[in-house]
């Protein structure tokens, strides 16, 4: 269950948060920001709080690649395979980053990091398989607090890079993926 999120500023995410929305003008999400009575630290909790998808969480992940930080923007239902962000960043060695690190470079604790508004600017990077929905959740500064967009849209204002990062995907997988989604915004634009 969660309730509309209404603080003093229209929103109960957290203030960086909340600030990067109104800068990055998408104050009319501030209403929008849903509150969970209990903290939803993982996708699969958020999901079942919302009542949605698993893949329509919209994770939000640090890693270090070659001790430098990047996001890792990644729906709900699937991993990360740090071997094709390696080979994406042409880094040598990419692992998860340490709770430190993600407070340090993003501003949050784990579990409830945005896809943007975060303290300083990173390396995005986010996987092509958020376009599967018309809608995906992701924290908004808190492990209590998510907000709904549109995938396009996040990605474009997470500054991310789409690829495909996701573990298990076939590159044949991938191309056809992209395809797909070529011919859809072919359609829409036509």
């Amino acid at each position: 269950m969660t309730t509309d999120a209404q603080d003093t500023d229209g929103s109960s995410a957290h203030p960086r948060f909340a600030e990067a929305l109104t800068t990055l003008g998408l104050g009319d999400l501030h209403p929008r920001i849903r509150r969970f009575p209990e903290a939803t630290r993982t996708a699969a909790e958020a999901a079942a709080a919302l009542g949605c998808e698993l893949s329509e969480i919209c994770k939000s992940l640090i890693f270090a690649a070659d001790g430098v930080p990047v996001l890792v923007l990644m729906d709900g239902a699937s991993r990360v395979d740090v071997e094709l962000v390696r080979r994406e960043l042409g880094a040598t060695k990419v692992t998860r980053a340490r709770a430190d690190v993600v407070r340090e470079t993003t501003g949050y604790a784990i579990g409830g990091v945005p896809p943007f508004g975060h303290r300083t600017r990173t390396r995005v990077l986010a996987d092509r398989s958020l376009l599967a929905h018309a809608t995906v959740w992701a924290a908004a500064g808190t492990p209590y607090t998510v907000f709904p967009m549109d995938p396009k849209a996040l990605i474009a204002h997470a500054g991310a890079t789409l690829v495909d990062v996701r573990e298990g995907v076939d590159v044949r997988e991938a191309v056809d993926v992209r395809k797909a989604v070529d011919v859809r915004e072919r359609e829409r634009d036509a």
